[in-house]
């Protein structure tokens, strides 16, 4: 058998060049390119152990564990213990992540006949694993599994924050309570112009059992400006709490967007609970979020009070 010494060592040099990219990155740590390529050899270096059999003593846990750590200070250097178990328990959790990924591609990329020539019986009955990986898919599917878990960790990371963002909005106007989530957004700068008030931008969808039922389909459409001047023909118990709020959306001329004063608003996000009577609701015709997370968008100037 011909083993290609300098292509092990390349792999493994990309490998863990990427495994400790992807950890700095998710630990929001500095890169140093230097350090980071010096602890990548130092990593990839370790696969000569494999290959001389009179050191086998540096094949087991304990040393394993050694080279990870020294491998970890030398690509972000020493702190203290508890930034260094973070950083090692992260260099872990990628290392395993990219492994399942590859070992799972690996078996996606198979046909049902190379899966039954990598299991092997033997005479007693029971099962031999044979995994055996060429050059070539060994690349393919390292590159696939850096792609998916980073997106992985990308997806993760954005629910993260927004969940951190994430508040309960209960809407009291009279008699009428009405609850939904609400996405704290600093790029929400809307006011009513003449009392600059702050809007809250509230899915009409949520208030549709005491609106109108033409109402909605003309907030779709943004033809707010004509229920108010039309108004008398459909009874609204909420006449006199009505406003209209212009606007400019992206690409378009200014616009209205209908309004209701509530008797007040109240915020709870973690332990911290926010009444507000200064605010209007502004409707909105669509859905804010894709996935429904969130059903109104909270104006910053509402939490900073």
């Amino acid at each position: 058998m011909v083993v290609y010494l300098d292509l092990i060592f390349m792999t493994n040099l990309l490998m863990d060049g990427a495994v400790l990219a992807t950890t700095a990155w998710a630990r929001r740590k500095r890169v140093v390119w230097w350090r980071l390529a010096l602890a990548s050899a130092l990593g990839a270096g370790y696969v000569f152990v494999l290959f001389l059999p009179s050191l086998h003593v540096l094949f087991t846990f304990a040393v394993k564990s050694i080279f990870s750590v020294f491998m970890i200070m030398t690509a972000f250097g020493f702190s203290s213990l508890q930034n260094l178990a973070r950083d090692l328990g992260m260099f872990y959790f990628v290392n395993f992540a990219y492994a399942g990924c590859m070992f799972g591609l690996r078996y996606l990329l198979l046909s049902s006949g190379d899966v039954l020539n990598g299991i092997l019986l033997t005479q007693t009955g029971s099962t031999l694993y044979q995994f055996s990986t060429g050059p070539l898919l060994t690349v393919v599917t390292a590159v696939a599994a850096i792609v998916l878990v980073r997106h992985v960790f990308v997806f993760t990371k954005r629910k993260q924050e927004m969940t951190e963002l994430l508040a309960e909005v209960t809407i009291m106007i009279g008699n009428v309570q009405a609850t939904c989530t609400g996405l704290i957004d600093t790029g929400n700068q809307l006011y009513d112009p003449l009392t600059r008030t702050p809007v809250l931008v509230m899915e009409a969808e949520r208030l549709k059992p005491w609106l109108p039922p033409a109402w909605l389909e003309r907030i779709r459409r943004c033809e707010v400006d004509q229920l108010i001047a039309g108004f008398g023909g459909e009874p609204f118990i909420w006449q006199d709490r009505l406003r209209l709020v212009p606007f400019r959306g992206i690409g378009r001329s200014t616009q209205f967007m209908l309004a209701l004063k509530p008797d007040r608003v109240v915020i709870r996000q973690g332990e911290q609970t926010r009444d507000i009577t200064k605010v209007l609701i502004g409707l909105d015709g669509g859905t804010l979020s894709h996935d429904s997370a969130y059903q109104a968008i909270i104006h910053p100037a509402i939490i900073a009070n």
